[in-house]
């Protein structure tokens, strides 16, 4: 349990991220768009360099021990799936798509998590799925005009609530929220009427 609550921390700390990029473009500190999405980059990358010597070359930390669950220990950990699919919504779509889409997977994910039970289900159950598409509305609000953050919403309970699998490899919805939800927003910028 102390393991589970440790590991829903880090992911809300990721929130982390939109607040430095909000906080530096208020204060006027220079932190760029186009250098934010380098800093994603950056970290995606470094993500990608650790899970290699993870598991190529058995780089054992402790921290892996606490952060990462049983079936990560031989497949990328949710932590390098999480910063890279920041990193790519960060590089494909605006700000105002990106940043929500970051904080429904740093804030609604842990939020979510928490009202379950974290057994395997096909489809999570409906107090799950109500409780992510809430928080993921209300993080999407202060960017994205009412419709959109509602659509948005409902790609980041999807990726969430709905297991993917891929032949018997389970797709981490750590991947997905935000690339759904940053999807789902960006269509509905061109297609609702706002």
């Amino acid at each position: 349990m102390a393991d589970e609550l440790k590991r829903r921390l880090v992911h809300a700390s990721g929130s982390g991220l939109v607040a430095l990029y909000l906080l530096a473009g208020a204060l006027e500190l220079g932190l760029t768009w186009p250098r934010f999405k380098l800093l994603m980059v950056t970290l995606a990358a470094g993500a990608l360099v650790l899970e290699f010597f993870r598991l190529q070359v058995g780089l054992d930390w402790r921290l892996y021990d606490v952060l990462t669950r049983e079936y990560e220990q031989d497949n990328p950990a949710a932590y390098a799936l999480y910063l890279i699919s920041m990193a790519v919504v960060v590089v494909a779509f605006d700000p105002d798509i990106a940043l929500p889409a970051m904080l429904m997977l740093s804030l609604g994910d842990p939020i979510s998590g928490a009202v379950s039970d974290n057994s395997l289900q096909r489809i999570k159950p409906p107090k799950v799925l109500g409780t992510m598409f809430l928080v993921s509305t209300l993080v999407a609000i202060p960017f994205l005009p009412l419709p959109v953050a509602v659509i948005a919403a409902i790609g980041a309970t999807i990726a969430d609530g709905v297991t993917l699998e891929i032949r018997t490899y389970i797709i981490d919805d750590n991947l997905t929220i935000p690339i759904y939800a940053a999807c789902l927003a960006f269509v509905a910028m061109k297609v609702v009427a706002v």
